[in-house]
């Protein structure tokens, strides 16, 4: 922390401009020693026309802008440079930076100043890798949501309502003899818990909907050979992805395309007939296929609306029927040969010749993990897989003390409601292990 740190905070391709960060007690001074002006005397927060110097040779020229602490992104000093956008040049100014004084910077590590020196919260800052790493406009809302601290203060809402009850039992506890204080009853804890339950289970389920909206559906396309999967896939995607013809087994291999359909992220895999089969080549897609149904999060099992249903089609329905899935019933142009006596489905109807039944295909896929409703206003949840532990850890205390409530004294209730408080604060970072925080910010890219 005693260290000034610099990056390339732009990517490290041709362009019209890089910028270089530095942050630090030394930020301006270092940069200082290789410009033609005098950067101590800019009043902060302005932007500079200066030149780069490498003793006489002039390197670039540049926009400086200077920041000055607290008011920075680290609240620290910060300095970022505006070159052009050349590699080599860019790598001359970071090279010149680094002679100077100033220490490469690792992943994440402005970021995690900022975390550090009280700028933002854990779950901000996680909202930062978040924002950076967004596919669609739904995640960049969710994203948008922490990065403005609705979680944190939702979070802190929370552990305040556990502090209010935790003082009045230290105060019970301590000072009987005091007649004007409240008594904490059990009633009290039982109405706390309700409303935390309430708090609990909507973050948690928030946190599963934001990893669809982030990451997307992993969507298996399966079905016996000739029923129109490949058909489904290049008409998703609105390109040929995979080979189509009238001829059974066409596709081998499983065939992956990630597409963005109506704000839902779908990471298609289109995949070889399941059948049995004595060709080798066929048989290890048909594997493959069969993998990929354990691995999804969502089937789309077809069904061709021109066929009498078969008992390979029979048995992908068995396959299938645990999982979370869609029935396709496809060439609905075609005349209607297939009886389906399937009650509780979820089942669309449609044609790859025209575009029947992709809107309804997109709203069920929707309804099923409930992203219609979404409130990206009041979208509160955490991303990190170590807070979600903590959150669903939080959870089952909380369920704990509600099925214990009655067997056991207040005073033992106030041990668990204190796990609670503290592992709430650590999502937020109010309390946090420095090994875990190390973790988080290696994953954020350099110049962060």
């Amino acid at each position: 922390m005693q260290d000034t740190i610099v990056a390339i905070s732009t990517s490290q391709t041709k362009g019209a401009i890089s910028i270089i960060r530095l942050s630090g007690k030394d930020a301006i001074s270092i940069t200082n020693k290789i410009t033609n002006i005098d950067l101590t005397k800019k009043a902060s927060h302005t932007i500079n026309y200066a030149l780069i110097k490498d003793d006489n040779e002039i390197i670039d020229e540049v926009l400086i802008t200077v920041m000055k602490e607290p008011k920075t992104y680290t609240k620290e000093d910060v300095i970022e440079i505006n070159c052009h956008g050349s590699i080599p040049t860019t790598k001359k100014i970071l090279s010149l930076l680094l002679k100077k004084g100033a220490r490469l910077a690792n992943p994440g590590e402005f970021t995690k100043r900022a975390f550090l020196n009280g700028r933002i919260s854990l779950t901000e800052a996680q909202a930062v890798m978040d924002l950076i790493n967004v596919k669609t406009e739904e995640a960049r809302k969710i994203a948008m949501n922490n990065l403005e601290g609705k979680t944190t203060q939702k979070i802190k809402q929370m552990r305040s309502k556990i502090l209010d009850i935790l003082s009045n039992i230290e105060v019970n506890i301590d000072y009987p003899e005091y007649q004007d204080i409240e008594e904490v009853t059990k009633e009290k804890i039982e109405a706390l818990i309700s409303e935390l339950k309430k708090d609990f289970e909507k973050l948690i389920e928030n946190s599963k909907i934001s990893k669809i909206i982030q990451n997307g559906l992993n969507v298996a396309i399966v079905g016996r050979p000739n029923v129109g999967k490949s058909s489904i896939l290049n008409f998703l995607s609105q390109e040929d992805k995979a080979i189509v013809t009238d001829v059974p087994g066409t596709t081998r291999d499983i065939i992956e395309k990630e597409i963005n359909l109506d704000g839902i992220l779908l990471n298609l895999i289109d995949t070889a007939g399941i059948r049995k089969t004595e060709d080798v080549v066929e048989t290890i897609g048909v594997n493959k296929s069969l993998e990929a149904i354990k691995q999804a999060d969502l089937v789309l099992l077809i069904l061709n609306n021109n066929e009498k249903l078969t008992k390979e089609d029979e048995e992908l329905l068995n396959l299938t029927k645990d999982k979370k899935r869609i029935i396709v019933i496809n060439k609905i142009d075609l005349e209607n040969k297939l009886s389906l006596n399937i009650e509780n489905e979820n089942i669309v109807s449609t044609t790859t010749t025209k575009e029947d039944g992709l809107d309804s295909l997109i709203k069920k896929i929707k309804s099923l993990f409930e992203l219609e409703q979404i409130n990206y206003k009041d979208f509160n949840y955490v991303s990190n897989i170590e807070n979600e532990q903590k959150l669903q850890e939080s959870y089952d205390i909380l369920k704990e003390i509600e099925q214990n409530i009655s067997l056991v004294s207040i005073d033992m209730l106030e041990i668990d409601l204190k796990n609670i408080f503290t592992l709430l604060g650590e999502i937020i970072g109010i309390t946090y292990q420095e090994e875990i925080i190390d973790h988080l910010f290696a994953n954020f890219c350099v110049g962060k």
